[in-house]
């Protein structure tokens, strides 16, 4: 009985079984997708992590312990692939006499690496000029001492007497914060910046200088092993691999008995990437969620579209003797049949997409294809169980005849239970967007890293009231047959309006369900849409922030990139090009970066978002630095630490160019500037170039900011070979900053989630209105035939094709996208903190939604002519179809 059960659906009722199984393979194919996102991104944000760490771990060791003894430790705790030692000794000072000046400094670090140090963490130092072997001095103490390879300086011991040297060449430190850091040392005892004056000298020199200093004052000199981790054996997951970094860091701290200190920046880094991780989380949730739950939604509405056809066939079955056990029973063998052809569909789907994105060797594990079999079945049989089972109330052919009539108003249309559940969802958003999403919690005072799920029960919802307020909304408007639809089908139905109105809204149930599912899906492709179109923005905003603009060459004062500015201005694809000074300047005893710029010009090579200033739109402060010659823009928290307040004057210390010596220079405090291009998060100052250079008589301008007209890699390789004489140049674009702050929030890379979010709202929506329309218009094939067999015309018919098409589609696109624009909004409001800086104002992708519009416009139109009947034999057919 099952199988010619079976072979009589899939012969005569072929379109509901498809429909059906579309349905399963969407929701099997998007959960299946989603998480294979979920691992990517996790994999992916583990990659960039550990590139991103030059060092990975840093062990100190102790006064009198044996290196040799530490280093036997370390290959026994972990695998590595490499390790170096490096000497560190403190001075007193460095003098140099240079142009008939003698420049000194205060205190510093001699550092001294081992012979193949830079093979191996190369990322340590970059030569400026000179020679790499040798005597190096870091830029910043060449700048405080006026030096250039060649001068002699002198070093200043403690407790030994000086000894000159000569220099061999200029070098950059860009890892210094972690090549000086004080390992084992609290972050509130710990220095706030590395030494700004640093000598590295070859390690026979350092031995011959401080040999005897490192016996005699042993506090002064420290021995560090450099140590790289083998990341070949790390695990993909940012978790898993910090559990396996921090227990190999245990491990050595218990084999080395208090000898030696550890510093784990690799294991420091994977803790801030397992937040991390967890915004990916969270993004599935505020993304994938809602789609998964559209495509069960939709596959329940598909499987319910053929009630009237499932009503016959029960009270035939009935009349043949079958009671409700054997139709559920056939009704699940049906679902079984879908779940397996829509579950191994759904998994085809997902192989060949996930290829496209994440790579050609995407593969499913065996526990995501067990459990995508288990969704499918499930879905499938709630489907088509839920239904059988509300079907079978009709007892008998009688009951199954029963008369048209209005439906009664549902419960929760009583309760009001969708103005309810907007106003809670909009209390609670209030809550939370003034606060702030929060994705690290401190529960009981202890800092812990956790997903604050509060904060999604606001858009859960709204996303529930909206759709219930869709049913009400449309349901008074069909049911009560008024002005809004006669008005809406006037334009097709003509003098037969009264006629089509009055059909529709004794179908209103129907209807109202095509129209919510319609805005359901449309409300998801809108708010996908504009999330990731905003999202993606934003992250191109931070990379321009980070990297200062499109291209950016960076120098220093004593080689400044500000003299190629005509020559690169010249180059072809240059939009935009500002020269930027970058100096150092003292804040009470606080060293921070200072930036000097042409405030009426500054915009022309970078963008300045409004988010970057405080008390002010960017335009206006900028004015304000223009008006005022000695203004300066703050930092946050400088302005903080020092208590400012606006008008303020400070004294800014900055080397003067005459004797090279940092001098008082009064500034007035105009404004707040939480962001600004290259700056440090932290502390950081914007003031006039003009001035700047007046006060300190130097006119230099190390870097240069430049916007391009077209693709800003091909402008950098463009940059990098005219200034590839001249290595002091960095040449950096936007795409390589987007690339380095890869794993920060703005980090997840979105491209993967956006296509299968977008993708799939989008065809959630062509669906939810196309496909549901026509096979209502299927279940209806038989009054259609009915109304020709006396006598109405193809055309007539038509109207009433046309009428239900319009309304559903008028509906559907209305309120979609009122709410999708709506919880786009609620979503970026709710995720403020993920931004940096939060963006002013949405990004409406105008494109998109155009043609999700325009082809579910044409999937309505496809439905409605595919079941335009001729009449004749062709009704006759459908009268004997039952």
């Amino acid at each position: 009985m099952i199988r010619l059960w079976l072979k009589a659906l899939l012969r005569r009722r072929f379109g509901r079984i498809a429909g059906t199984a579309m349905g399963v393979a969407v929701t099997v194919a998007l959960i299946t997708l989603l998480s294979l996102f979920l691992t990517d991104s996790s994999a992916s944000m583990t990659r960039r992590a550990v590139s991103a760490v030059p060092i990975d771990w840093q062990v100190e060791v102790s006064p009198g312990a044996d290196p040799a003894m530490i280093s036997d430790a370390i290959g026994k705790a972990a695998l590595i692939s490499a390790e170096r030692q490096v000497f560190y000794a403190a001075i007193d000072g460095l003098e140099a006499s240079a142009r008939g000046t003698v420049q000194t400094t205060g205190p510093g670090k001699a550092v001294a690496f081992d012979r193949d140090y830079l093979k191996d963490f190369p990322k340590e130092m970059r030569l400026l000029s000179g020679r790499a072997d040798g005597i190096l001095v870091a830029q910043q103490t060449a700048a405080n001492l006026a030096i250039v390879p060649g001068n002699t300086i002198s070093i200043t011991r403690a407790g030994l007497p000086p000894y000159s040297v000569k220099v061999d060449g200029v070098v950059d430190l860009p890892d210094a914060d972690a090549l000086f850091q004080a390992v084992g040392l609290p972050p509130q005892a710990a220095p706030k910046a590395p030494p700004d004056n640093v000598v590295i000298l070859p390690m026979e020199t350092w031995q011959a200088l401080f040999g005897s200093q490192q016996v005699a004052r042993a506090d002064t000199t420290r021995v560090q092993l450099h140590v790289r981790l083998d990341h070949a054996r790390l695990p993909a997951s940012p978790v898993d691999a910090w559990n396996q970094v921090a227990g190999a860091a245990k491990n050595l701290e218990a084999r080395i008995a208090g000898q030696a200190l550890l510093a784990n920046n690799l294991g420091a880094r994977l803790d801030a990437v397992r937040g991390d991780s967890l915004y990916a989380t969270v993004l599935f949730v505020f993304l994938g969620v809602p789609g998964i739950a559209l495509a069960c939604l939709l596959t329940f509405a598909i499987a319910s579209a053929g009630g009237g056809h499932r009503r016959m066939e029960q009270a035939l079955l009935r009349i043949r003797g079958a009671d409700t056990h054997h139709i559920l029973i056939l009704s699940a063998a049906e679902a079984i049949v879908v779940a397996m052809i829509g579950t191994t569909t759904g998994l085809i789907v997902a192989v060949l997409f996930a290829s496209s994105q994440f790579g050609t060797d995407t593969r499913l594990s065996i526990p995501l294809i067990a459990l995508s079999f288990f969704m499918g079945l499930l879905l499938s049989l709630a489907a088509f169980q839920v239904t059988a089972w509300r079907n079978a109330h009709y007892r008998s052919v009688h009951v199954a005849r029963r008369a048209i009539h209005r439906p009664e108003t549902s419960p929760w249309q009583r309760l009001w239970l969708d103005v309810l559940l907007l106003a809670a969802s909009l209390l609670l958003f209030l809550q939370s967007a003034s606060t702030g999403y929060q994705v690290v919690l401190a529960p009981e005072g202890v800092a812990a890293t956790a997903i604050n799920y509060y904060a999604f029960i606001a858009p859960a919802l709204f996303w529930i009231g909206s759709a219930l307020l869709v049913l009400r909304l449309s349901g008074l408007a069909i049911a009560g047959n008024g002005k809004v639809l006669k008005w809406l089908i006037g334009p097709v139905a003509g003098r037969l309006t009264p006629i089509v109105s009055a059909a529709l809204s004794h179908q209103s149930t129907r209807i109202t369900t095509g129209i919510a599912m319609t805005a359901l899906a449309v409300s998801f492709a809108t708010s996908t849409a504009i999330f990731n179109t905003t999202y993606n923005a934003q992250a191109l905003v931070d990379a321009e922030l980070t990297n200062g603009a499109d291209v950016t060459v960076f120098g220093t004062t004593a080689n400044p990139a500000g003299e190629k500015r005509d020559a690169l201005a010249a180059l072809p694809g240059v939009k935009g090009i500002q020269p930027m000074q970058h100096r150092f300047a003292y804040v009470g005893n606080d060293l921070q970066d200072l930036y000097g710029i042409d405030p009426t010009a500054i915009g022309k090579a970078t963008s300045l978002s409004d988010a970057y200033f405080s008390g002010g739109t960017a335009a206006k402060l900028l004015a304000d630095l223009a008006a005022a010659p000695n203004g300066v823009l703050v930092s946050e928290e400088t302005v903080q630490d020092f208590q400012l307040k606006i008008g303020d004057t400070i004294n800014l210390r900055l080397v003067n160019g005459a004797d090279n010596q940092y001098h008082a220079v009064p500034f007035v405090f105009l404004g707040v500037a939480r962001e600004f291009p290259t700056a440090p998060k932290d502390s950081f100052l914007v003031a006039n170039a003009a001035y700047v250079a007046k006060m300190t008589g130097i006119k230099a301008s190390e870097y240069v900011l430049m916007k391009a007209a077209d693709d800003p890699a091909v402008l950098a390789r463009t940059v990098s070979r005219i200034l590839s004489v001249d290595p002091s140049l960095q040449v950096k674009d936007i795409g390589s900053a987007a690339n380095i702050i890869g794993s920060s929030l703005t980090a997840v890379d979105l491209s993967g989630l956006t296509a299968i979010e977008l993708t799939f709202a989008f065809g959630l929506a062509i669906s939810a209105a196309g496909l549901m329309l026509w096979l209502g218009f299927a279940d209806r094939r038989r009054d259609f035939a009915i109304l020709i067999a006396i006598g109405a015309k193809p055309g007539q018919i038509a109207t009433f094709l046309w009428g239900e098409g319009i309304v559903i589609a008028a509906g559907g696109l209305v309120f979609g996208l009122l709410s999708g624009i709506l919880l786009a909004w609620m979503l970026v409001k709710l995720l403020t903190g993920v931004f940096d800086p939060p963006p002013d104002t949405l990004s409406i992708p105008v494109g998109y939604l155009a043609m999700v519009i325009a082809l579910l416009l044409a999937s309505i139109a496809a439905a409605i002519v595919s079941m335009r009947i001729s009449g004749g034999e062709e009704s006759g057919g459908y009268l004997q179809d039952i």
